[in-house]
């Protein structure tokens, strides 16, 4: 008769060691029901090797701080079954790409937001707070425009993903031209025209490939290259529009 411990299924999990230079350490850990790839990572770390390095911090998909390259693309680890990404019982889990690496599973983001703000990520409200809020009509073009992109939070999926970022490092990046994106279409953003400018100027809109790798690996489904395209648009037409006067 077998034992449990011959029946018990096992994973191979090959995690990233290391900073730029390293190597994959291999762990073998039980195979549970309905088990996340951020539930691997945790055993590794609480019953083999307690010095490894990563981040997370809700466990239900809301902080996106658990992002990670899972089998060579960037996921959010609690989002992520292992039933869907397992091979031949192995996973390979390593940092999100694009990044620089700190120690192990986990990345500078330093300059993700320093983008986010060059990209004029930063809301300047026209009134102030002692004016009533003002009205915003939810039907309208603009408020659509920036409701579809409004539920980005900075995990960096889009960033890790993004081949134009991956060679050239003044690229602002999907997530920040997002932002970009959501403020220009927000009627109380007080500097549209500067905003514009910062999101059109060197490494912004102009620098997007079209390749859509944004759009396929955001977890919560937002397009940045659809949010980049209209960026392109709207500068057009301000181009024209100023050679109009």
């Amino acid at each position: 008769m077998s034992t449990t411990a011959e029946t018990e299924k096992t994973i191979w999990v090959h995690i990233w060691r290391g900073k730029d230079e390293g190597r994959h350490v291999s762990y073998e850990v039980p195979a549970r029901e309905n088990q996340t790839v951020l539930d691997l990572v945790t055993e590794v770390q609480r019953y083999h090797e307690p010095a490894l390095a990563y981040r997370f911090a809700c466990r239900v998909g809301v902080c996106g701080s658990c992002a990670m390259t899972v089998n060579g693309r960037p996921r959010w680890t609690c989002r992520t079954h292992v039933k869907r990404v397992v091979e031949g019982g192995e996973i390979t889990i390593e940092p999100l790409r694009n990044m620089p690496r700190i120690k192990d599973l986990a990345c500078d983001m330093g300059e993700f937001f320093d983008k986010w703000q060059k990209a004029g990520g930063k809301f300047k409200g026209k009134a102030t707070r002692r004016e009533p809020p003002m009205a915003v009509d939810p039907e309208s073009r603009e408020r659509k425009n920036a409701d579809a992109g409004i539920e980005c939070i900075n995990c960096g999926v889009c960033y890790a993903a993004c081949d134009v970022v991956a060679w050239n490092k003044d690229y602002l990046g999907p997530a920040a031209l997002n932002r970009a994106w959501t403020l220009l279409n927000d009627e109380r953003h007080a500097d549209h025209a500067g905003l514009l400018e910062m999101a059109t100027s060197e490494g912004g809109c102009a620098s997007c490939h079209t390749q859509g790798n944004c759009m396929t690996h955001c977890p919560v489904g937002i397009s940045p290259t659809r949010s980049i395209a209209g960026i392109k648009k709207m500068s057009l037409v301000d181009l024209l529009r100023g050679r109009a006067r």
